[in-house]
């Protein structure tokens, strides 16, 4: 028989352990941040007379996050959780402090750059799948199992031989591997950004999103899938998550388009279509614009501008589709009781777009502020923040205790991006080291023949297969780093390319069979998953064009002149337009089959890129005469229809 104090100490120290757990968890985020923002505001130079590498930031920012996962996540006995934070802690704080010596004697492998490395991959691997799921995980263990079997493959599979105690130390000393360029990027660039998204969502910003969606589109047809549409690409602009997304808007806008009168399936699909498509808006764009930036050496403005139009394309797209639907099965405005007006709306929320605005116009004129992006950042939370205290929104005022709170979470929220970041340096490390990407780029050139159209699709069909079950940023580094060098060595612009694979790897949140976003949205409508998956694709069926026109055509990515930028757009809005009435049977009137394909085939040719063969460009104007005359006909069709409805209803 167990001792009743035994007991009674055992049930004290299960009573106790959330509380500890919740200290440390406070604690860790309260150092990660501290060390974040005091480094982008260059306190430690500025105000301590100090200077340190950045690489050492890196290791204590690394060390914190995997304290901060294995402390927050279960394991069998809870002293193992405590014990690998501490690990964590003492191996990133010594590689912090011995940074400088360490890396003058990498060359030598040193016993202590051996273990340290091996444990702290070991550290990253296991947290990034509590945290991340293990198909990234998996990824790199292939990848490594390749470093080691390639250079005994044959021809241009064969890699370089690299020694198991090299490639440790590589992966975990190196600028090249975890404590490189991209963990760079997700610490110093996506932490202040995801601080300032936070702070946003907790005081308010969220509610105030959601109610301009709600303001301004609630009493036109299909108005609540117009709300869905346009609440997400607005929560896209400080979020970047699909599944995020998905969770914030669906729970409003998923119900109100089944009593709307969409199916529980199709308002499922809509909304993960349109949480998606935030990885794409401007200014976070799923945190891969700035790891983008980082890959092409540009600005991270230059991203963002070349971003826009692509993703004024997806939401133009996806409304289109949701009004032509709404028009055909005649579902009319949002069943909503007491919607604000839109000036109630920009009258209590005046303060949000100020600190909004100010991070843009860092963005497109750099050299009139001279702010880097990640602290405009910073400063623009601490402008949110202080209008947050003093006005509030619609009669809320958030606490000074509850500021701190929304600040504080920002580690955890931000705890993903961070081994992700560390995990993709892997990846890259692994890839750098090897020659592995080199060997795939000749690869992939030889099985599309060097056709540029061939190999875009097999890069697209990849794309979503890697994307299977990973987030936006894990994919994009993958696709960047073993893709798009192929369709650069076809003569694409690396721009061009890079936003090519990025875009493919996030339709796989909506691509069946695993199509995340389209299963969180299916949970919410309590439908099949694999239902609501398949339906994304036929509601973003144009998103998957949309990829091929911004290859060929400079234009799409805002680099041509205005005049061919404006016609481009126009023309392949048009052509979505076409394109979407013959996938719904809708455009001004019902369309039977024939005019169903007739539309299908006109938009084909609306949306061939001019330059992509010989001919396109007349094939384009045929496409375009077509779709005028077949809107007319339409046209008259629904005029004739509406003539024969109300002389049936007089009386």
């Amino acid at each position: 028989m167990s001792d009743p104090n035994e007991m009674t100490g055992a049930a004290e120290e299960i009573s106790a352990t959330p509380v500890a757990v919740a200290r440390a968890t406070d604690l860790l985020q309260a150092l990660l941040l501290l060390a974040v923002v005091g480094w982008v505001l260059d306190v430690p130079r500025r105000f301590l007379g100090m200077s340190f590498y950045t690489e050492q930031l890196l290791a204590v920012c690394l060390g914190f996050a995997l304290a901060l996962s294995f402390v927050n996540t279960r394991f069998t006995q809870r002293w193992i959780g405590w014990l690998c934070a501490a690990l964590a802690i003492g191996i990133c704080g010594y590689i912090a402090i011995r940074y400088e010596p360490l890396t003058y004697s990498v060359a030598q492998l040193p016993w202590e750059g051996i273990i340290g490395s091996a444990i702290l991959v070991l550290l990253v691997l296991e947290a990034t799948r509590r945290t991340a799921g293990a198909v990234l995980v998996i990824i790199i263990l292939a990848i490594t199992v390749y470093v080691f079997i390639g250079p005994h493959m044959p021809g241009d599979f064969a890699t370089r031989p690299v020694s198991a105690a090299r490639l440790l130390v590589y992966l975990g000393l190196d600028t090249n591997g975890m404590i490189g360029n991209i963990l760079s990027v997700a610490v110093l660039i996506v932490v202040p950004f995801t601080l300032m998204g936070q702070v946003l969502g907790r005081t308010g910003g969220a509610a105030y999103f959601a109610d301009l969606a709600m303001s301004a589109m609630g009493n036109y047809r299909g108005g609540a899938a117009k709300i869905a549409v346009f609440g997400s690409a607005l929560f896209g602009t400080i979020s970047g998550a699909a599944v995020s997304n998905v969770v914030a808007v669906g729970v409003v806008t998923i119900p109100l388009m089944k009593r709307s009168g969409f199916s529980g399936t199709r308002a499922a699909a809509i909304e993960a279509v349109g949480s998606t498509g935030g990885q794409l808006m401007p200014p976070v764009m799923g945190a891969a614009a700035f790891i983008m930036a980082e890959f092409l050496q540009v600005s991270y403005g230059t991203v963002v501008i070349a971003a826009v139009i692509p993703a004024v394309l997806y939401y133009a797209a996806l409304f289109i589709h949701v009004d032509l639907e709404a028009a055909k099965q005649r579902i009319g405005a949002a069943q909503v009781d007491n919607v604000p007006a839109f000036r109630d709306v920009l009258k209590s929320g005046w303060h949000f777009p100020i600190p909004i605005s100010f991070l843009i116009a860092t963005l497109i004129w750099p050299e009139f502020f001279q702010i880097p992006i990640e602290r405009a950042a910073v400063y623009s939370t601490g402008i949110l923040i202080v209008f947050s205290l003093a006005f509030g929104y619609r009669g809320n005022r958030i606490s000074p205790r509850e500021m701190v709170r929304a600040v504080l979470d920002t580690g955890r929220a931000a705890l993903d991006i961070i081994l992700i970041g560390a995990a993709a340096g892997m990846v890259v490390g692994a890839l750098n080291i090897s020659g592995i990407s080199f060997g795939l780029t000749l690869q992939l050139i030889a099985l599309s023949g060097e056709n540029l159209f061939v190999l875009l699709v097999l890069t697209a069909l990849i794309s979503i297969v890697l994307g299977m079950g990973m987030p936006t940023v894990s994919v994009y580094v993958l696709t960047a780093s073993l893709l798009a060098p192929s369709i650069v060595k076809l003569g694409v612009s690396p721009m061009a390319a890079h936003m090519y694979v990025m875009y493919f790897g996030m339709l796989s949140m909506i691509t069946p069979p695993v199509a995340i976003a389209a299963y969180a949205a299916a949970n919410i409508a309590r439908v099949s998953g694999w239902n609501a998956g398949w339906n994304a694709v036929i509601v973003g069926w144009s998103t998957f064009f949309i990829p091929f026109l911004f290859v060929t055509e400079p234009s799409m990515l805002m680099n041509d002149s205005w005049l061919s930028i404006g016609w481009n757009l126009t023309r392949n809005i048009l052509g979505i337009f076409i394109g979407t009435a013959g996938i719904v049977g809708f455009a001004f009137a019902p369309l039977n089959l024939a005019m169903r394909l007739a539309f299908g085939a006109s938009a084909l040719a609306i949306l061939m890129p001019p330059h992509i063969f010989a001919g396109a460009a007349t094939l384009d104007w045929i496409g375009l005469c077509a779709a005028a005359a077949l809107l007319a006909v339409n046209f008259v069709q629904g005029r004739a229809q509406k003539q024969t409805a109300a002389q049936a209803a007089r009386p």
